[in-house]
C-alpha cells in the first residue's frame, strides 16, 4: 500500500517514481518567501522553537503544502510583514515568486497559495527584540 503523505511524480518514459515529502517542499517555498522584499520574518511553531532552542534551522517554518480533495497541491504561507509595505503587492509577489520556484524545482503546480499575514514588523520592534535577546544568559559580573 501506498504511502499518502508522500507525493508522487510518475516518469513518463519508464514508469519510475519519485516519491516527496511535503516537508521538503515546505522547505523550498518557505526558502523562497524569506526572500521576497517586504517579508521580516516567517510564523514558527513548537517544533521550529524546540529546533531553535537546540541550535538547528527549521527552514521550513511559517509554511504547510496539504493536498485537497482533488490531489491538488495547496500551501498556507504565514509572514510577518515589515511596516509599510503594501499588503496585497508582497503577498501577490509571494505568491508568484513560490508557484515559479517549486515549478522550476519539482515540476509540480499548486492549485492555490494562501498568504496569511500574521503580523507587521515595526523598526522599533526590532531594535528591542535584539536588545532582549542579546543576553538571555548574561554573565555573572560580580565574578
Amino acid at each position: 500500500m501506498a504511502d499518502s503523505s508522500k507525493i508522487l511524480l510518475s516518469g513518463e518514459e519508464n514508469g519510475e517514481q519519485i516519491k516527496i515529502d511535503p516537508s521538503v517542499l515546505e522547505v523550498i517555498l518557505g526558502i523562497a518567501a524569506e526572500k521576497i522584499d517586504g517579508v521580516a520574518g516567517m510564523r514558527g511553531s513548537l517544533k521550529s522553537g524546540l529546533n531553535w532552542v537546540l541550535g538547528r534551522e527549521d527552514r521550513g517554518k511559517g509554511v504547510s503544502v496539504s493536498v485537497d480533495e482533488h490531489k491538488k497541491l495547496v500551501a498556507d504561507v504565514y509572514v510577518y510583514l515589515n511596516s509599510g509595505v503594501n499588503v496585497p503587492v508582497v503577498a501577490t509577489k509571494l505568491q508568484k515568486a513560490l508557484k515559479a520556484q517549486l515549478v522550476q524545482m519539482t515540476d509540480l503546480e499548486l492549485k492555490a497559495i494562501n498568504v496569511h499575514v500574521v503580523g507587521l514588523v515595526f523598526p522599533e520592534d526590532e531594535k528591542n527584540a535584539e536588545e532582549v535577546t542579546s543576553e538571555l544568559f548574561p554573565e555573572d559580573k560580580d565574578k
